[in-house]
């Protein structure tokens, strides 16, 4: 089952949403919505309506931290996006920012610790063709694991991320800007991510035209990379860890909101620094009885 994906800039997955396209075992866009729903835990039903549940699942909680691995798919050659998305990943553990996932635990109490390893990289020459189905986008994984190209690895999140020339054809650019899910491969619980480069729909998958690293497509899928990493580390196993009760994980909830913006050397818009680097990457949910959505806690 996919979990949820970063929505396009709103308007278009919300009327999916109202018109209960997103009900079923896959849901892009706003949220995870399943078949029977997403049940209030026993005893949490006097909550606050606003407030996140746990519903007893995995969440990524190993005290060596998240392991991210990129499989660059396409023609990434000249493209900075090689540069800055590495840079950004190598140093989002630790982080002020990141350190909002630490609110969330699981079944053990055992909290997310603000660890984030840039583990491994590796390139995809087009081997699924430049139209990737979802079933498309997980043999990539597969390949990538299969042939050693990537450790396996249970701690991991495996981002497939397309150059501009790709389409994801279940709706990359006209209802979602990526997604996340798990799947079973080579016996194991892979959990992997599908993040197309925002230029190829820069109106709908980024927040601005212009970007504080001069790369309006890399930038913008910095903030699809964001949104769909904590969303992993939450609720890995979609629909089974946090979610709201109207199916939307912790990032769904704070989609396209940017909270305090700083304008940059080159004149656009940017809400945080790490390691020397500006970005502008959505806000996340503090999991707390009166949660917010924030940069920070």
């Amino acid at each position: 089952m996919k979990a949820a994906a970063f929505k396009l800039l709103p308007v278009a997955a919300l009327a999916l949403l109202a018109s209960g396209a997103m009900a079923g075992t896959i849901a892009k866009g706003g949220g995870t919505y399943d078949a029977r729903g997403v049940a209030l835990d026993d005893g949490n039903v006097a909550l606050a309506a606003g407030q996140i549940l746990y519903h007893g699942g995995k969440v990524m909680t190993a005290a060596t931290g998240i392991n991210v691995y990129i499989i660059w798919y396409g023609n990434w050659s000249g493209n900075t996006a090689t540069t800055i998305v590495p840079e950004f990943l190598s140093h989002l553990g630790g982080s002020a920012y990141f350190n909002i996932n630490t609110t969330y635990y699981d079944a053990a109490n055992k909290h997310i610790p603000n660890i984030v390893t840039l583990a491994g990289q590796t390139n995809d020459n087009y081997s699924q063709g430049s139209k990737l189905s979802d079933a498309k986008v997980k043999t990539v994984v597969s390949t990538a694991i299969k042939n050693h190209s990537l450790p396996k690895d249970v701690n991991g999140v495996y981002f497939v991320l397309t150059s501009k020339d790709v389409n994801e054809t279940s709706g990359f650019c006209t209802q979602y800007c990526g997604w996340h899910t798990n799947g079973t491969i080579q016996t194991t619980d892979i959990k992997y991510s599908f993040v197309g480069d925002a230029a190829r729909c820069i109106s709908s998958c980024a927040a601005q035209s212009t970007s504080p690293n001069n790369n309006p497509g890399a930038d913008g899928m910095l903030s699809v990379i964001a949104h769909e990493l904590e969303e992993a580390a939450t609720d890995p196993d979609p629909a089974s860890g946090w979610t709201f009760a109207t199916g939307n994980e912790n990032a769904d909830q704070c989609a396209w909101t940017f909270g305090t913006e700083y304008t940059t050397g080159n004149g656009s818009k940017a809400n945080m620094n790490i390691n020397g680097h500006d970005y502008l990457i959505q806000q996340n949910w503090i999991q707390a009885v009166s949660g917010k959505c924030a940069l920070h806690l």
